[in-house]
């Protein structure tokens, strides 16, 4: 029996809700989920996608929530230790290392590089806050407009540096009294932004063509296309699926670090099914009403097909020139949903690495924020410096979209098999206040891990078939390179958390170190 050291705790059940739904409810609510269900068929889309749902993101929120809190009863924040807690069930120490490394270098890779270039899209929206209050793209070309901003360097730095700031005082101030307080904040004032715009974009009409409509958008989304989704069936369904990885924030570590303060005995089983039901809400019934429905009525459904990754950016503000001077307001509106959006998220990364610092090498929760503000600030730099993009791109490629999947998948052999399924399932209900129906045990053993590994295994032929792996750019090199070496480090950094900590249970290759 070891004595654990008190960590910090949330500090009201409301706080841990909307914090846990800030982390989910993020820039791929309002900009990626509108972009991936115009691209795939509208009503075709929204079919895989509930499918996904249930036999993925629901069930995957249990384990991560159960996976945080379990590794919390032994002072641990980040991935790999509670990998390791976990996976000695099943395997002696010495096995479980390898697995708890896995996690921790997956986990360490996706917080840290996702987050270098996702905290400058939320200075994009920064900066589209400013163009939209003051006019600056009215009457211009909106998609020169754009790719004019990304090269103005000053002005990306000083919009990147708004969200870095707020991220590293928020994180300075810790859990409660920083993460949990802007959040009560942030997270009200996205659902008031969101709900003024989507009663306004269903209220829009037909300002430009009789057939253009704001009605006609949302029939595109919600009127089932069994006939694209059968001529596409495999395309839509890897999107839905991916899309429900990066909505609810899933292999990603950072649900697991949250859930590490919740205190022992408290539910984690209804919380998590309200934040995913929260995440829900703000994606497909408030997210799903703005941009496709204004955009179909202002730009036509040609426009809404292309499924551009410019639509927030570029086809919007068209939308916002074409209101008028009210078209300001709305514009202000909607890139400042979208910077409350992304923030939320980013803030969870953010805490991932201070919580790695603070509780895995011992540094000093402050310093900690200081030095993952100068890490974000040297990993974010050659985003800055790159107005192509094409760096940008190559990261999100792997890291935002098949390195979450494969920690996803770990997620499952680890926390269901080897931490044994009635383990997570005692888990799970201690303290809950709700049932977790049976089948769901049932899904997480067999139905979860073969979708994952359908969806990496797409995903690989998918790439291979775009010609990705073949691609030499010098900045898509230049990124795989950053990829690597944060792998490498994040391995590195988990075997001399669990080593310094476990080093006696390691040396005699059993058990020691219980919690309470």
């Amino acid at each position: 029996m070891s004595s654990l050291k008190e960590r910090e705790a949330w500090a009201t059940k409301i706080g841990l809700i909307l914090s846990m739904a800030g982390n989910a409810v993020g820039l791929g609510n309002f900009w990626r989920f509108p972009r991936l269900l115009a691209a795939n068929g509208g009503g075709a889309f929204m079919i895989p996608y509930f499918i996904a749902l249930l036999l993925l993101g629901i069930p995957l929120m249990w384990v991560e929530w159960a996976t945080g809190r379990y590794g919390g009863k032994y002072g641990h924040g980040t991935l790999g230790p509670m990998f390791y807690v976990m996976a000695r069930e099943s395997v002696k120490p010495r096995k479980a290392l390898i697995f708890a490394i896995i996690g921790g270098m997956l986990a360490f890779s996706v917080t840290t590089l996702l987050n270098s270039y996702y905290i400058h899209v939320i200075g994009w929206t920064a900066a589209y806050s400013i163009y939209s209050a003051t006019g600056a793209y009215y009457g211009a070309d909106t998609v020169n407009f754009f790719f004019d901003h990304v090269k103005n360097f000053p002005m990306v730095m000083a919009t990147w540096l708004i969200p870095m700031i707020l991220l590293f005082i928020a994180a300075f101030r810790g859990v409660s009294k920083g993460i949990e307080a802007f959040n009560k904040v942030m997270m009200p004032l996205l659902y008031v932004f969101a709900v003024l715009l989507a009663i306004r974009s269903i209220t829009i009409g037909s300002p430009v063509r009789p057939d253009w409509s704001s009605f006609t958008g949302l029939n595109y989304i919600w009127k089932p296309d069994f006939e694209t989704l059968s001529r596409n069936f495999w395309v839509i369904s890897l999107a839905a699926a991916g899309q429900i990885f990066f909505t609810l924030s899933l292999g990603m570590g950072i649900i697991q670090n949250y859930a590490s303060y919740i205190r022992k005995g408290d539910d984690i089983a209804l919380s998590a099914l309200t934040t995913a039901s929260l995440n829900e809400l703000a994606e497909v019934i408030i997210g799903g009403s703005i941009a496709i429905p204004i955009a179909y009525a202002y730009l036509g459904p040609e426009v809404v097909k292309s499924g551009s990754l410019g639509l927030a950016f570029m086809a919007l503000p068209n939308v916002f020139t074409s209101m008028g001077e009210v078209g300001r307001f709305f514009g202000t509106i909607w890139f400042l949903l979208l910077f409350f959006a992304g923030w939320t998220s980013a803030i969870a990364m953010y805490n991932y690495l201070t919580a790695l610092l603070e509780e895995d090498l011992k540094i000093n929760r402050r310093i900690g924020a200081v030095v993952v503000f100068l890490i974000y600030l040297m990993l974010g730099l050659p985003v800055a410096l790159d107005p192509s993009l094409t760096y940008f791109a190559e990261l999100d490629n792997w890291v935002g979209s098949y390195l979450l999947v494969v920690l996803g998948l770990f997620d499952v052999i680890v926390a269901v098999w080897l931490f044994k399924p009635d383990n997570l399932w005692k888990e799970l209900h201690e303290g809950a206040l709700m049932k977790v129906p049976a089948f769901f045990k049932y899904v997480l053993m067999v139905l979860t891990p073969i979708y994952i590994l359908i969806l990496l295994v797409g995903t690989t032929i998918d790439y291979y078939n775009q010609g990705v792996f073949a691609q030499a750019d010098p900045l898509i090199v230049q990124a795989r390179i950053a990829i690597i070496i944060i792998l490498v480090l994040g391995a590195v950094e988990t075997y001399l958390a669990i080593s310094r900590k476990y080093r006696e249970e390691l040396a005699k290759n059993q058990v020691i170190v219980r919690a309470e």
